[in-house]
């Protein structure tokens, strides 16, 4: 616990707002800092992301149409929920590490923006991505 609010002072405290056409991070005393799609490319059947994991956002939309057979560029949000966990979570994960870097030890605080009429199961989907994306 004491450890935890020692590494705080150093995290960045950002706001995510995970949309089904976009996701918009902002970092407090900074403001919108990314504003990327939401979508991400992966290869059929292993829904292993591309690039080692960055076919992400413009990369991954840039895909969108023009890949070969083995390659989906999907967007895991349909109605502003999740439609696919594991794809969700790395989403969440590469913009996570884009605007606060790396670090193993200080992990960002993150809040999530949801639509309002989501389900508790939803919203726990929500929070275990974002928790295993990296945030606090």
């Amino acid at each position: 616990m004491i450890f935890d609010s020692l590494l705080g002072m150093f995290s960045v405290d950002m706001g995510i707002d995970l949309g089904t056409c976009n996701t918009l991070v902002c970092v407090k005393g900074e403001g919108i800092v990314l504003n990327e799609p939401s979508v991400v490319a992966v290869r059929r059947g292993t829904n292993q992301v591309l690039r080692n994991g960055n076919a992400v956002g413009q990369v991954a939309k840039e895909m969108l149409g023009r890949t070969p057979g083995s390659i989906s560029a999907i967007r895991p949000l349909k109605d502003g929920v999740i439609a696919d966990f594991d794809i969700t979570e790395a989403m969440l994960g590469y913009f996570i590490r884009k605007v606060h870097g790396r670090s193993r030890f200080v992990k960002p605080r993150v809040v999530v923006a949801v639509p309002s009429g989501i389900t508790a199961v939803e919203k726990r989907a929500v929070y275990n991505s974002a928790e295993r994306a990296g945030a606090r």
